[in-house]
C-alpha cells in the first residue's frame, strides 16, 4: 500500500480550501482517507496553513510521501 500526504479539496467552486490527508495513493483526490492531519485556505491573505507536525513526521517516519505541494508546505511550517 503506497500512502501519501495530500491535499482532499473541499470548498465551493471559485473557493478552494483544502484539508490536508494520509491516503492510499489509489484512491481519487477527494475520495476514502485514513486520516486528517490539518489543512490549508489559500483564499486567505497570507495563507492559512494549519498541519499537526507531530502526526505530519510519525506519518513520514512510517513511510508516507508527501506531494510536492505538501512538501512545500511542510517545508515552510518548519516540520521537513
Amino acid at each position: 500500500m503506497a500512502v501519501k500526504i495530500r491535499l482532499r479539496r473541499i470548498g465551493a467552486k471559485k473557493a478552494p480550501f483544502y484539508r490536508v490527508v494520509v491516503a492510499d495513493s489509489r484512491f481519487p483526490r477527494d475520495g476514502r482517507f485514513i486520516e486528517e492531519i490539518g489543512y490549508y485556505d489559500p483564499t486567505k491573505e497570507p495563507a492559512v496553513v494549519k498541519i499537526d507536525a507531530d502526526k505530519a513526521k510519525q506519518w513520514i517516519a512510517t513511510g508516507a510521501q508527501p506531494t510536492d505541494t505538501v512538501r512545500v508546505l511542510l517545508k515552510k511550517n518548519n516540520i521537513l
